[in-house]
């Protein structure tokens, strides 16, 4: 990372992972600009999954642009073209941690009942070490972490609050998983943007 002093990045105290936290990385202004730009310009779209033999909606809508396709979840995601409000995005990403990012998949979550189950970021194109950049803009919701091998760690969850920025790279993807849970608390919508290196 190039200055988390510069964003105020907090390190999160879970074992066997490197995750950071930005909770103002971008300006509450900003933040909302970002949130009417995306509603209206994706190309959102509602997946099925297959859950139990059953074909069932996906409890949110989703987009991926990028230059690489990606599969997750059983699901192959052919990249949509880079629109310049992403672009911006990500050369803002790139100068904060020094990573490259070449594929974002964004998720929109349209009210509490919208949701995130458990898993890991972990496809083999991801590479060994991924480095995982979650935006969020809109609605605060709580973020779940879950030690996929060693029970005796609790399960973490932080809020994440628009325009945080939140940073898992390192073996984070391989000892934890992840999870957005549903939430009685939340009316409107929250919009987050996963920026990755999609290698191969």
């Amino acid at each position: 990372m190039h200055n988390p002093a510069m964003y105020s990045f907090e390190r999160l105290p879970l074992p066997d992972a490197e995750v950071w936290y930005a909770p103002k990385f971008f300006s509450p202004e900003q933040s909302h600009m970002y949130l009417q730009v995306l509603a209206q310009t994706i190309n959102w779209k509602q997946e099925k999954i297959k859950l139990f033999g059953k074909e069932l909606p996906m409890p949110r809508l989703t987009a991926w642009y990028g230059d690489k396709s990606y599969t997750y979840s059983g699901l192959r995601n052919e990249p949509q073209a880079w629109i310049p409000v992403l672009q911006q995005i990500r050369e803002q990403l790139t100068a904060a941690t020094g990573k490259e990012f070449n594929s974002v998949l964004l998720n929109l979550y349209r009210n509490g009942q919208d949701s995130m189950g458990w898993h890991a970021d972990d496809e083999p194109e991801l590479g060994l070490q991924p480095c995982i950049a979650s935006l969020s803009f809109g609605e605060t919701r709580r973020f779940g972490f879950r030690h996929r091998y060693n029970k005796a760690f609790e399960n973490k969850y932080i809020t994440l609050h628009p325009g945080s920025l939140l940073l898992m790279q390192g073996l984070t993807q391989h000892n934890w998983h992840h999870n957005l849970p549903k939430s009685t608390k939340a009316g409107g919508i929250r919009i987050n943007l996963t920026f990755r290196n999609i290698i191969g």
